[in-house]
């Protein structure tokens, strides 16, 4: 996905290094082609780091905190300094969420404070549209006077960075585009209050702008998903009307059974409740997908 919201098509090459051979410790990510380089540790691990070179230089950085949507989504912080180490030293101390760190530089240091002053504002313009996470900055800073040869290749640099940012986990700076990611049958939810649409998608269940919300919760369903449509209603994913809740955009679900639960004000299985036109459920549509097994072959 690129900085315009256009998919990119072209192939690219992507190493990832795992500086200590394991999955969990220093990644530093790489991309054919381009000079720009991305670290990604663990809070816990940054103490240890934060001699590299890459944290001398200027850079723009995401905090992240552990990515549960049932405990009221991820959140993340957008930061940039003309030296990350100092900013991420100060963060280490007085800011307690985060888990995890991703910070980009350049390699031939052709970066400078206006550019990652740009870049961390255009991730948080992106990150805020998008409505995917809970943005931790207070503020929105505002674009810094580049000439337009520095914005194009400040552009440039983001377009490359947000290829990276989902090879690490992270879709905060992607909107949802449900036509374009739903090649799966539509799915449809009925109940008390609620009448919805979605599809099964690879990055996760997307329930389509539009669909209506039951508006109250019954007693017994869990605190985490309550505070989890709290959020969303904080955040106008979800618009208060005289008829319920309005989805506002196209809204990817890590499951089906969190989007039934959200959008009927109880506890839900998805794969049962969501049927298409024909009243099938997602579990029949898979089971149908697969091969007949070894026994089934027999009984024929």
């Amino acid at each position: 996905m690129t900085a315009s919201g256009k998919t990119s098509r072209r192939g690219v090459s992507v190493r990832i290094f795992l500086a200590d051979g394991t999955p969990d410790g220093l990644r530093i990510v790489e991309k054919s082609n381009w000079t720009g380089r991305a670290v990604m540790c663990s809070r816990a691990q940054y103490p240890n780091l934060r001699g590299r070179d890459e944290f001398a230089r200027p850079g723009v950085y995401v905090l992240l905190s552990p990515a549960s949507t049932l405990q009221g989504g991820q959140a993340i912080y957008i930061g940039q300094a003309d030296v990350a180490r100092e900013r991420l030293d100060t963060h280490l101390r007085n800011r307690e969420f985060w888990t995890h760190l991703v910070a980009f530089s350049s390699k031939d240091e052709n970066l400078n404070k206006a550019h990652v002053q740009y870049l961390e504002a255009r991730l948080i313009e992106l990150a805020t549209k998008a409505k995917r996470v809970t943005v931790e900055n207070g503020n929105a800073p505002r674009l810094p006077n580049l000439s337009e040869a520095d914005r194009a290749d400040a552009e440039a640099f983001l377009d490359d960075m947000l290829v990276i940012y989902p090879l690490l986990g992270i879709s905060a700076f992607e909107a949802v585009d449900g036509s374009a990611s739903a090649p799966g049958p539509r799915l449809y939810l009925k109940g008390k209050e609620c009448e919805a649409s979605g599809a099964d998608t690879p990055e996760g269940f997307i329930v389509f702008k539009g669909s209506r919300a039951r508006r109250e919760t019954v007693p017994s369903i869990p605190g985490y998903f309550r505070t989890f449509r709290d959020r969303l209603e904080e955040e106008k994913v979800l618009s208060a009307d005289k008829g319920g809740l309005i989805l506002t955009l196209d809204y990817s679900f890590d499951s089906p059974s969190t989007a039934a639960t959200v959008f009927m004000g109880r506890n839900a299985n998805g794969r049962v409740e969501w049927k298409d036109e024909a009243g099938r459920t997602p579990k029949e549509l898979q089971e149908a997908s697969l091969p007949p097994s070894a026994a089934q072959e027999s009984e024929k």
